[in-house]
């Protein structure tokens, strides 16, 4: 059975095509719905446009690949506009799919089920206007939050200003509150930590092969983020895989060094599994019965 997963987040959406228990492969496209949001809490017509249409062109990608089952969640971006249904009518106008519109807690879930599947350990997404961290050991989830930080709300409030993207930062990571989790094995997954990865390689064009298991410290996540803030949108597009996010990225360097050093957190492994993968397993299993 073929079945494609769109994630529509708040800088990008990713379709996943998926058969027979495998990720045949993943696509993206920068669209940036969330843009703005830090100052407004309305999602822009214009935004919605390419977004939907985005959303539109992959499923039409994946109906004519054969896809026998075709859905899509929308994240941060939607969840906390005033006026999602701008979005999602525009989805439904252009392609007629309904848009799973989820909670921080889900997304924390399913990101979880991505790298882990029912194994205990930890995850750190950066997204774009929402950040999760999920915790699970025993079998069981011991602590889960999201919070409204993230590379497109960082670049609105900060810009690319190292000291305001440490103020911001810093006074945002203050809501996961005052736990710790020293000892659990985290991965950090999402665009933020797979581009992470690419740089730390030196490589220019997406290799889940090589990214797939990077391990990255606190502090070089800390020296990527300086390196990255300080450089010049055109020199990291011109010498990193960053392209469409090239002036987001330190500051989702330094967030998630922020949510590392808040959770004393000295190294975390990257994962390519990551909500895409866990949307799908999740709903197998409900799809089953289980």
């Amino acid at each position: 059975m073929k079945i494609a997963a769109i994630d529509i987040g708040s800088n990008s959406v990713r379709l996943l095509m998926w058969a027979d228990g495998k990720t045949l492969y993943k696509k993206m496209k920068t669209t940036r719905l969330g843009e703005g949001l830090n100052f407004s809490p309305r999602l822009s017509e214009n935004a919605c446009e390419r977004t939907a249409q985005a959303v539109a062109d992959f499923v039409n990608a994946a109906r004519e690949e054969g896809a026998e089952h075709i859905c899509a969640f929308a994240t941060a971006a939607v969840r906390s506009s005033v006026n999602p249904s701008l979005f999602t009518d525009k989805v439904r106008e252009k392609c007629g799919l309904e848009v799973d519109v989820i909670d921080g807690a889900k997304e924390a879930e399913i990101g979880l089920a991505g790298a882990f599947g029912d194994s205990d350990g930890g995850i750190i997404d950066v997204g774009g206007a929402s950040t999760e961290v999920i915790v699970r050991s025993g079998g069981e989830i011991i602590y889960s939050k999201s919070v409204n930080i993230g590379t497109v709300r960082i670049l609105d409030a900060a810009g690319r200003n190292e000291a305001a993207i440490a103020c911001f930062v810093n006074k945002k990571t203050e809501e996961y509150g005052g736990e710790t989790f020293p000892q659990v094995n985290f991965c950090a997954v999402g665009g933020t930590a797979s581009r992470l990865a690419a740089i730390k390689h030196g490589i220019k064009q997406y290799d889940s092969g090589v990214t797939e298991g990077t391990a990255l410290s606190a502090e070089e996540v800390r020296a990527l983020s300086k390196g990255l803030i300080n450089a010049s949108v055109e020199d990291i597009r011109a010498n990193t895989i960053c392209g469409a996010s090239a002036d987001l990225i330190g500051g989702g360097a330094y967030l998630m060094y922020a949510v590392m050093k808040k959770f004393g957190i000295s190294s975390v492994t990257v994962s390519e599994h990551d909500n895409l993968e866990g949307y799908i397993y999740l709903k197998q299993r409900e799809i089953a019965g289980e």
